[in-house]
């Protein structure tokens, strides 16, 4: 299954890079490294998290980058664990502190439109889609010893749909705002391929 989804994102990679070295006119949005953070909101926690992400795109096609990426955000939450109906009030009936922690690994895959908006040099405005896979860590309190299973996501699997705009302060340096169905950051876009300013 890894196989049949690695192999065609290779074959865009070189392939994208060769068609893309046949088109020099046109703005490239490729070697971009994207820092950002933000706020994520995940049903099962009941609120809304801090999240920083890092990616960095590469031009595959006309307009469209591909962007390996990673994330990162944690909680810490109390779980009420113990028989409450023991006589003499149970000790260990009482909050136990847990930390979960998530890392989303994959790649996110974007298509602008500044040609069809024809947006001048300083402006960018995209839409993207994430698909990866998340690293999972649950941390408990000494002494806890109840059932461990604390949230109610989907799994491992990472999925989550964008649309953003940067504005170019600088030749090598922009402001970007990414909106999206779990994960909205803000971030610095650093471009490697301009020239210095």
């Amino acid at each position: 299954m890894k196989t049949r989804i690695i192999i065609p994102i290779l074959l865009l990679l070189v392939f994208g890079n060769t068609i893309i070295a046949q088109d020099d006119d046109r703005e490239k949005f490729g070697k971009t490294l994207n820092l950002s953070a933000g706020i994520g909101y995940y049903g099962y926690v009941g609120r809304s998290l801090p999240v920083v992400l890092l990616n960095y795109e590469i031009d595959i096609f006309r307009n469209f980058t591909i962007a390996p990426f990673v994330g990162y955000y944690s909680y810490k939450n109390d779980y009420y664990w113990g028989d409450p109906t023991k006589p003499g009030n149970d000790p260990s009936y009482r909050p136990y502190t847990y930390r979960e922690t998530y890392v989303p690994i994959g790649a996110k895959g974007s298509y602008y439109f500044d040609e069809l908006f024809n947006a001048g040099p300083k402006w960018d405005f995209y839409a993207a889609g994430s698909l990866g896979f998340l690293i999972k860590s649950v941390v408990w309190e000494n002494g806890y010893n109840g059932d461990q299973y604390v949230s109610k996501d989907n799994g491992p699997l990472y999925m989550d749909v964008h649309i953003g705009a940067e504005y170019h302060m600088r030749p090598r340096t922009g402001l970007f705002l990414d909106l999206s169905s779990g994960v909205s950051t803000i971030g610095l876009a650093f471009h490697l391929n301009k020239s210095k300013d």
